[in-house]
């Protein structure tokens, strides 16, 4: 019998890490995240549900919100005209029917009792009768005008001066040293000087002239000389002029004021324009010799008046050279336009027929000057606000041509 014990094989040794007995998982997929398409989609549902929104909001929503803002900072409605609103000064007399008056009595005139029945001399600077004439109209027939007159001067965006100037200029005929030595002693001569004079001193009391320092007035000084004795004190303000003859750099300039044309002198032409019932080839008629020497018109004399197909003769003013003047113009081909005592002269639109040269036409030359006068709004502004914020500095020569950039009398280098 084997007594001997039985030997068991040694336990094996332990593992490192403990068997596993479970298959082997597969790999896991990351996790879809729904916060992106969620953010998307919430996008697209507000945008859709905001342009629903506006679509079926009524149209004058945002038109009656916008008025409502605009009325609050008490500006101009968006229902109301986009038109330039101006206003006529309300004058004293002496400054408008007063200068007819006076033009008149110097002439032998009689008083006229009612200033309905007084009458402005025709002549070539007869605008600021027709402007005048056109702010005095109902409103009803001044429907197609850029500007529309206001009776409020706090509604205003320009004001108008109707001061006529170019026939306060002439009102005394020219008369000799001798004629006004013997008039008589209790007959006073009109005196455009000191009428000028008299109408700034007006003027300038005004709170409307001293709000803006001028800028929004609006003056007629058609002939070259009108204002002259003021000038320096209107020069702000849009001139209405026929040329700058006469005027500084820094009195008027193309950007600041308005060019007007003079009144017929001669009658309209009527019919075709047409060359074929025009026999002559160049036409003249006026003075030969100017008040500064006539040397030019001299000159054309000389070379022109034996030539074939020309007229070129001397002419003063009277109603027998206008109907000459009529004749010539309506018969020629060409009308000579030489300078005279200043760059314009009436020649010069007598020679052109059109209708936006006529102050007669209902939609005429009135019509485009305050088309013009209206354009230069947005520059007053813009005058007026550099005046209330830029300090002005003396300059040597101050300039009016560039108005548009710097006219603060501020010298500047780059």
């Amino acid at each position: 019998m084997n007594l001997r014990p039985k030997l068991r094989s040694p336990p094996s040794p332990p593992a490192a890490f403990p068997p596993t007995t479970t298959k082997s998982a597969p790999p896991k997929m990351p996790r879809k995240s729904l916060l992106r398409p969620t953010l998307v989609l919430s996008s697209l549902l507000s945008l859709l549900a905001f342009y629903s929104f506006v679509l079926r909001t009524p149209p004058n929503y945002t038109i009656a919100t916008s008025i409502d803002a605009v009325e609050d900072r008490n500006t101009l409605p968006l229902q109301r005209s986009t038109k330039v609103r101006i206003y006529m000064y309300d004058l004293p007399r002496r400054f408008t029917y007063g200068v007819i008056e006076s033009y008149a009595a110097a002439r032998g005139g009689e008083p006229v009792a009612d200033d309905a029945l007084l009458k402005y001399p025709g002549n070539q600077h007869s605008a600021e009768w027709y402007l005048f004439s056109d702010l005095n109209r109902p409103s009803g027939e001044r429907v197609d005008s850029a500007v529309t007159r206001v009776m409020d001067p706090e509604e205003a965006d320009l004001f108008y001066v109707p001061f006529f100037s170019s026939l306060s200029l002439v009102a005394n005929p020219v008369r000799s040293a001798a004629a006004n030595a013997t008039a008589a002693p209790d007959k006073t001569l009109y005196s455009d000087e000191h009428t000028q004079e008299a109408l700034m001193d007006w003027l300038e009391e005004r709170i409307y002239w001293k709000r803006n320092n001028g800028w929004d007035h609006v003056f007629i000084c058609q002939d070259p000389n009108a204002l002259y004795k003021v000038i320096e004190r209107v020069k702000n303000g849009v001139l209405l002029v026929s040329d700058f003859g006469r005027l500084a750099r820094n009195q008027a300039s193309l950007v600041k004021d308005v060019i007007l044309p003079y009144s017929h002198r001669i009658n309209t032409f009527k019919g075709d324009a047409g060359l074929e019932n025009r026999n002559s080839v160049l036409f003249f008629m006026g003075n030969r010799y100017r008040k500064e020497g006539g040397k030019i018109r001299d000159l054309l004399f000389q070379l022109l008046e034996n030539e074939e197909g020309v007229i070129i003769k001397h002419g003063a003013q009277s109603r027998e050279s206008r109907r000459a003047a009529t004749q010539g113009m309506h018969t020629s081909k060409f009308c000579l336009h030489p300078a005279g005592d200043t760059p314009s002269a009436c020649r010069l639109f007598d020679a052109i027929v059109k209708r936006y040269f006529e102050y007669e036409d209902p939609n005429g030359t009135v019509k485009e000057i305050w088309r013009q006068v209206s354009q230069k709004l947005p520059l007053i502004k813009l005058m007026s606000n550099r005046d209330q914020r830029i300090v002005l500095r003396e300059l040597t020569e101050p300039d009016c041509s560039c108005i548009c950039s710097n006219l603060t009398g501020v010298r500047t280098t780059l």
